[in-house]
Order: structure tokens, then C-alpha cells, then sequence
């Protein structure tokens, strides 16, 4: 199995190991989980446990984790949880009366309806998902050195499109598999510039 490149990173701007959580019994029936405390699956600790392959002799600065179990979990099965800082604005966008509920169920209702432009009803807005993303950020830019972030899925697709300046509904485009990593950084050759240096990695997906 290979491992992740760290060497690339410009000096001194921090470099955001941004990783989804693994799988639960509601990311396999496809309903949005939000501030449901549920467990990994036994497949999503297998998941998690995968992801120490990808993250071997990496140095850490920090670790940053979600206060959702299902976030925590992986971040001990990936072998980083020995000290993890809980951030609560990495927790999943609140759904509100979506809670539980499928996107395809909420389409019979409502056939236009897209989270990262409509938000929940009695849960958060895009603007909310934005605001706190962009908090998150902002904390990341004064930081230095190799950072993971252990999350959830839209969320993590928010961070990644507010950190290359895109507007939330473009997290649209940015699906992140159970157990997947990503990095956010900065063009070596033109530092001022954010970008996705990788994007939804698996263990299976990396090859030597």
C-alpha cells in the first residue's frame, strides 16, 4: 500500500488532511445523517482502520475532530485519537426535519429541492454552513504543518469549496466517500493561491 506524499507542502502554511468518517447504517441507506449520534458500522471500522495505511509517518500538528461519535470513531481506528481536539463547527449540517430522511423521499415534496441551496427546514441554511466553514478556515490559515480534520460528508464538501473561495452550492460537485481523504493546501509555486491537492482518496483507491 502507498502512502501520502507530505514532503510537497509549502513551509510555514498549513497543509488540511480533511477525512470522512466511515461507514454507518445510514450512510448505506442514504439518509441524512446530521446530529444523530449513530455508530460505524463493522464495515466502517474496517474502513477506519484502513486509513492508518494512508497516514503512516505523517506528523501531525494537530488533530481536529467532529464531537459526533461516528467522527471519533474513525479518528481512533485511523490511530490519531489519542489526543484529538473536538471543533464542534466540523459537526454535519444540522437537517433539521430532514433528519433521517432520504433526498429522494424529500424530492416527492419537493422535486427541486438541493441542500447546498436550500438548507432544512428548522435546521441550518447554506449562509450558516458557510459562515461556520469559513470560521473553521480562518483558524486553519494561522495555523502551520500537517492538520487532520475528521468529519462528515457535506460539511467536508462545504470546507473544501469555501476553501478554494467557491460559494456553497458549488459543494455540490465535491462528493466524499465513506472513509475518504482529501487535502487541502497551497499551490507550491504561487502560495496565496488555496487549492485541492487530492480529493476523495480510499485506501482501495491508492495504489503502490
Amino acid at each position: 500500500m502507498s502512502t501520502i506524499n507530505h514532503h510537497s507542502q509549502t513551509p510555514n502554511l498549513p497543509r488540511i488532511f480533511l477525512i470522512r468518517h466511515g461507514e454507518t447504517q445510514w450512510s448505506l441507506t442514504g439518509q441524512h445523517t446530521g446530529q444523530t449520534d449513530i455508530s460505524l458500522t463493522p464495515h466502517g471500522e474496517t474502513e477506519a482502520r484502513q486509513l492508518a495505511c494512508l497516514l503512516t509517518n505523517i506528523s501531525f500538528s494537530q488533530v481536529l475532530c467532529s464531537p459526533l461519535k461516528r467522527a471519533r470513531q474513525t479518528c481512533m481506528a485511523a490511530g490519531l485519537g489519542e489526543n484529538p481536539l473536538t471543533v464542534p463547527e466540523l459537526a454535519e449540517w444540522d437537517y433539521g426535519d430532514y433528519e433521517g430522511q432520504r433526498s429522494a423521499d424529500i424530492h416527492q415534496q419537493l422535486p427541486d429541492w438541493n441542500v447546498y441551496q436550500d438548507g432544512c427546514p428548522r435546521g441550518e441554511s447554506p449562509e450558516q454552513i458557510s459562515a461556520r466553514a469559513d470560521k473553521l478556515i480562518a483558524r486553519l490559515r494561522q495555523s502551520e504543518g500537517n492538520i487532520a480534520l475528521f468529519t462528515h460528508g457535506q460539511i467536508g464538501s462545504a470546507i473544501a469549496a469555501r476553501w478554494i473561495g467557491l460559494a456553497i452550492i458549488n459543494a455540490q460537485h465535491l462528493s466524499l466517500s465513506t472513509a475518504s481523504l482529501s487535502i487541502l493546501s497551497f499551490d507550491p509555486h504561487h502560495p496565496s493561491v488555496p487549492i485541492i491537492a487530492l480529493w476523495n482518496a480510499t485506501a482501495l483507491s491508492i495504489t503502490p
